[in-house]
């Protein structure tokens, strides 16, 4: 069965911890950042965040109320930015996680446009720049150990799991505490499904999660392909024959210094 994440904002007390364990895992570097007016920081998601913890001032029943909301990929049921990828840089694996090959990718930026929650990041400061964003570390689950935010989370806020599970646990909630939560669990259905959930105790528009279409998103990006006009489509045979020779080159340059290496080594 499909993994997924459960994440309840009602249990999260905004410590980071998620974040922290995000980048040190990742071995994402550090960033010069700054505060938000909420103090959110990093002010946005980037090539190097790819879990934000946004701090919402939220006006319930005339009283101010923190609600921290996780920001990281949703790993779709059926990915838009799969579907764009020409190179197959981006797939989805058994596990559910949406993953990306470094090696492939060529910087087209095809998935920073189609994804419908705006969560591919690209690394601009890399001469030959390429996408990021969050692997629900599946080099993690796949070896028996839950992604790093989930093991972090003090307070059981980031729960990871089987994706049918979570999802009758988060109507379980909704059931035996309505006055804790708003009625409905956001990634169920938005963009045809996804494998992060989420509960709030209040709408998703509050917070920050855009209301999508219950369609599975490829439908329209492959409409969307299909209308490129050839000028594009050349300059992406292009883009691609570039990738190729670039990774030729790196090969060669790689197999001549071990090369040299070996030789050094007989003298």
């Amino acid at each position: 069965m499909p993994n997924g994440m459960l994440i309840d904002t009602t249990r999260c007390t905004g410590c980071r911890g998620c974040q922290v364990a995000c980048k040190q895992w990742n071995e994402n570097p550090a960033v010069k950042t700054t505060f938000s007016p909420e103090v959110t920081n990093p002010l946005e998601q980037n090539a190097f965040n790819y879990n934000l913890l946004e701090c919402r001032e939220i006006e319930e029943d005339g009283k101010l109320n923190w609600i921290f909301a996780h920001k990281r990929c949703l790993h779709c049921y059926e990915p838009a930015c799969v579907s764009v990828c020409p190179v197959g840089a981006l797939h989805k694996r058994p596990t559910g996680a949406v993953v990306w090959d470094q090696d492939k990718c060529f910087g087209c930026r095809y998935c920073q446009n189609a994804c419908p929650f705006q969560i591919p990041k690209f690394e601009w400061d890399d001469n030959w720049a390429k996408i990021t964003k969050c692997t629900m570390c599946w080099n993690r689950v796949e070896n028996g150990v839950e992604p790093a935010c989930a093991a972090t989370c003090p307070t059981g806020a980031i729960k990871f799991g089987e994706r049918a599970d979570l999802l009758a646990e988060a109507y379980e909630r909704l059931a035996n505490d309505p006055d804790r939560y708003y009625p409905y669990v956001y990634g169920e259905k938005e963009a045809g499904g996804t494998h992060v959930l989420y509960l709030s105790s209040v709408e998703p528009e509050k917070i920050g999660f855009d209301m999508h279409e219950n369609e599975f998103f490829p439908s329209f990006t492959r409409e969307f392909l299909g209308n490129i006009p050839l000028e594009i489509s050349i300059v992406a045979s292009l883009m691609v024959g570039i990738w190729y020779f670039r990774g030729r080159r790196i090969q060669a340059q790689a197999h001549d210094a071990e090369h040299a290496e070996n030789k050094a080594g007989k003298h």
